[in-house]
Parts: structure tokens; sequence; C-alpha cells
């Protein structure tokens, strides 16, 4: 994962005034393809394309995918496919515009992790799983991820973007930090003697990721709160390639686009897979999707019935880059001004992602809960500031509000509440 742009992002709003006075601008067409090879049986893949909501009078259309690579069973993957878009969606206010729809996206689905994490924990199963889960409405894309699996960009202008977190410990210091920040321990297996084996893992429990949905006998220091980063491409479109560990401990994302250059994805998807089975063998379930977000087709008057090259347009689209490689988790790219970031946020603290102040003031209600969404009763609710470090700059009477339940939870998940959780190694 790259680190934070330091350029600053663009208002959503001004994107989307921008492609409002230009009436050339078209929403995309969508094609997707997707392939595995199984190991374990744990990954599972949902796509949906052309979702419809109502706007005002007219309808406005989004597609959805996710990938859940699931460990110590596949429970927690199946439930999180089965429930978390609802869980999304039950977030976000109905009588939201297209602008504001995609501006609570980002709340909207740290939100309905969390509560995808708590409902399947109440019913006590103790798989994992890492999610990555991709929204896309026209040109915005919007990326929340949890473990290992990464969705990766390659706009039509060559730039390779990464829009998910590797939640390894092994990679990600900040999230040992925030963990042993907290109470929890990092280490490797120690198998007597003295001699550690194997990937750093979170203890108790042993889990080598930092965040998942799911674990109930991990500890709650593994939270569900998602990275999410949301960007706009420009009207030459790009190529989604979301795979689980089983893909990117093979290949490099370089590798992974190039191996099916010119190639639709729905043949993309299974030449990825066949690369990275060749590659390293199969040792893990390897899951890939592969997403094509393109210009639409332009009538031609001179032939009115010619169908659509799409090969050659791909080919044109995702063109052959230059031949230098590099790591694809410690490069730094260079992002060309056509994908302007419009969102990134990763921290773990429900306080910061859940704040009123960016990018929708209004979007949670005063007595309504802003994790699960039930009613709060007046003077019942706990505001999501409350024991905040500044209280001179975030007052705890202040929303969005808890409930009692999602409360527990998020001072659970910050370490402030002991649990009783059983200590059982994991092997994701």
């Amino acid at each position: 994962m790259s680190a934070k742009s330091e350029h600053q992002t663009v208002p959503l709003s001004v994107l989307l005034r921008r492609e409002l006075a230009n009436e050339k601008i078209e929403k995309p067409e969508i094609v997707h393809g997707q392939a595995c090879q199984s190991k374990k049986g744990e990954d599972f893949t949902l796509l949906k394309a052309e979702c419809q909501r109502m706007v005002g009078d007219g309808v406005s259309t989004y597609s959805v995918y996710g990938l859940f690579d699931g460990h110590n069973g596949s429970a927690a993957a199946i439930y999180a496919k089965e429930n978390l878009l609802n869980n999304v969606l039950s977030a976000i206010p109905s009588d939201l515009n297209r602008d504001e729809w995609i501006a609570a996206l980002p709340r909207a689905l740290v939100a309905g992790f969390v509560k995808t994490d708590k409902d399947f924990q109440e019913k006590v199963q103790k798989s994992g799983t890492t999610v990555t889960f991709v929204i896309i409405e026209g040109w915005v894309v919007t990326v929340a991820s949890v473990g290992d699996s990464r969705c990766v960009l390659e706009s039509a202008e060559g730039g390779i973007y990464y829009l998910s977190a590797d939640h390894r410990l092994e990679t990600n210091e900040e999230e040992r930090v925030r963990i042993t920040s907290s109470g929890g321990e990092v280490g490797r297996l120690n198998t007597g003697g003295g001699a550690e084996v194997g990937p750093l893992r979170c203890w108790p429990g042993g889990l080598c990721l930092s965040r998942s949905i799911g674990d109930m006998d991990i500890g709650e220091f593994i939270v569900p709160v998602p990275y999410v980063k949301q960007v706009k491409l420009s009207t030459a479109g790009g190529r989604l390639v979301i795979c689980s560990d089983g893909v990117w401990d093979a290949l490099p994302a370089e590798v992974a686009f190039d191996c099916c250059r010119g190639m639709s994805a729905e043949a993309s998807a299974p030449q990825i897979v066949k690369e990275a089975v060749q590659a390293k063998g199969l040792r893990d379930d390897t899951t890939c999707i592969v997403v094509d977000i393109l210009p639409q087709e332009k009538p031609t008057a001179s032939v009115p019935h010619q169908k659509k090259p799409v090969k050659g347009m791909l080919k044109s689209m995702f063109r052959k880059k230059s031949s230098e490689s590099s790591s694809y988790i410690d490069k730094e790219y260079l992002e060309p001004d056509v994908v302007a970031e419009l969102y990134e946020e990763g921290s773990a603290m429900l306080s910061e992602r859940l704040d009123t102040k960016y990018p929708l003031c209004n979007m949670f209600k005063l007595f309504m809960c802003a994790v699960c969404q039930v009613e709060i009763k007046p003077g019942e609710g706990i505001s999501i500031h409350e024991g905040a470090p500044n209280p001179q700059k975030l007052r705890p009477w202040d929303g969005p509000f808890l409930c009692s339940s999602c409360q527990e939870k998020k001072e659970a998940m910050e370490g402030k509440k002991s649990t009783d959780r059983l200590s059982s190694g994991s092997d994701e």
C-alpha cells in the first residue's frame, strides 16, 4: 500500500458539477469476470452489477463487488457476503441526491462493516474473514477493506493505484503500534527454547491480520473498521483487479495486469489465477475479480450496426507500460491528475471515522444508532465522542450517537474494556 497522497483532495461536489456541466460525459459501461481455484473452500465473491436506487423522480444505478477470504471456516465469509451490503445501505439516508449519496459512502461502509461484525459475533461462531468491498457509481470508485485481500486500479492513462490496505502485521507498522498501545501483544509463534517462527501475529489469538470481520475467539484488538479510499476516474475509464492473498502472494500488481493485457474482463480473471498458481502452486484459495470501467460506445453514423471492438479497445485502454519493474508494496507511484482522490482514511477509531465534519453533515439521525441503526430513546444515546482525548474540540454531547451495545463494542476495540475471548491460533 502506498503512503497517503500529499496532494489536496478534490471536493466531490466540484467534480460532479464539472461532470454535469459537460454534456458529453456519460456513465461508464461496467463489465466483470471472476475465477477461483479452491484449496480450502473459504473464498466467496459478491457480484452485483446495475443495482438501482430511486433519486427524486428518476433511477440511479451502481455496481457492487466483494471478495471475502475466510479463515477458521467459511461461516464469517458467507455471513458477510449475505449481509454486508444491506448493512451499508441501511446506514445511508434514503433522501440523498447523487453527490450526497457518494459522499455518504465512506462512513456508511464503516458503520456497515462494524454492524456486520457485531451481528456475526452474536452467533458465537469462531471463524473470520477478510473483506474487500467495491462500490462503483458512475466514474467514482469507493473501496473498503479489512485484511490482506486487495483491490488495485490501473487507469486508462497507465497509472497503478492501490485502493485497499494490507492489514498483515508483518508489513503494517501502524497496526502493530495500535495493537500494542491498546494492550495487545505482537510476536511470532514460539516453538520452545526461544525459537520463533512464522509471521508476526496478534496475541491473544495468534491471527496474523490486524483487521477482519468475525474472529470472536481472537480478541477485540482485531477490529472490523475498514480502510476506505474513494477516487474518481477520468472518462477514459480503467481496470480493477480484486484478488485474495492467494494471487498477491504470487504476483506483483504489474505482472497481474500485464499477463492479461488486451483480454476481456471475463478472460482476464482466469488468466491471472492461472499465472498465480503457476508461479507458486495452489497453496491457498486463489480468487480474482476483474472489473472494467469503460467509456460508453459512441454511435457511428456511417456504420450504424457495427459491433464494439472490445478486444482492440481494451488493448488501447490497458496498453503495455514501461518494462521497468518494482515492488508492488514499496514503490511510490506518481498519480496523474486524471484520477482524483476524493477520500482516504484508515483510522481504527470510530470517533474519527463517524465524525460529522466530512463529507456530509446531516447523515446520522439524532435518535438512531450510527452503527446498528436501531432507534435510541432521547437521553439514552451515547456520543461517539465520549471519552475523546480533546474534550474542548470534540464535545461529548455532540452526535452522532451509539446505542449501549455499540458503545461497548467501540470501547472494546479501543482497548478500554476487558474481554474474555479465547486464545486459539489461526492459519490466516
